[in-house]
C-alpha cells in the first residue's frame, strides 16, 4: 500500500460521519510522504521541536505546539510516543513510530478521542510493521 493510500483510506478514514480535517504522514526529518489536500505548509523548525518533545518529553507545553503556524496548547499524551494539542473547539494528534511521524488535525463536531482513536491506530500498526 501506498503512503498516500494510508492517507486517503486510513487517517482521512470517516468515523460517525466525521473525518478529519486534515493530516499526514512524515518522516521524522520532517519530509513528506504523504498528505492530505489541505495539510498546512509547515517550518522545518516546527518539525524539530516536536521531536524534541518526543526525545524530552514536556519541552513544547511551555511554549505550545506549532504546526503550519497554528499554536496548539499540549495537553496530555503519552511521553515518547502521542503529543496531543487542543485549539478551541479543535486540535492536533501526533504519533510517533519508528521512522514517522502520523498527524492528524480534527475540529468539531470530531472529538478528541475520534482522532486520537485514528492516527493511533495507524500509529500501532506501522509500529508492528517496523516501521
Amino acid at each position: 500500500m501506498s503512503w498516500q493510500s494510508y492517507v486517503d483510506e486510513q487517517l482521512m478514514y470517516e468515523i460517525e460521519g466525521n473525518t478529519l480535517t486534515s493530516s499526514a504522514i512524515l518522516g521524522q526529518d520532517g519530509s513528506v510522504w504523504a498528505q492530505s489536500a489541505n495539510f498546512p505548509q509547515f517550518k522545518p523548525e516546527e518539525i524539530t521541536a516536536i521531536m524534541k518533545d518526543f526525545d524530552e518529553p514536556g519541552t513544547l507545553a511551555p511554549t505550545g505546539l506549532y504546526l503550519g503556524g497554528t499554536k496548539y496548547m499540549v495537553i496530555q499524551g503519552e511521553a515518547g510516543v502521542v503529543i496531543r494539542g487542543k485549539k478551541g473547539p479543535g486540535g492536533i494528534t501526533i504519533k510517533k513510530t519508528n521512522q514517522a511521524l502520523i498527524i492528524g488535525i480534527y475540529d468539531e463536531p470530531m472529538t478528541p478521542g475520534q482522532c486520537n482513536m485514528i492516527v493511533e491506530r495507524l500509529g500501532d500498526y506501522l509500529v508492528e510493521q517496523g516501521l
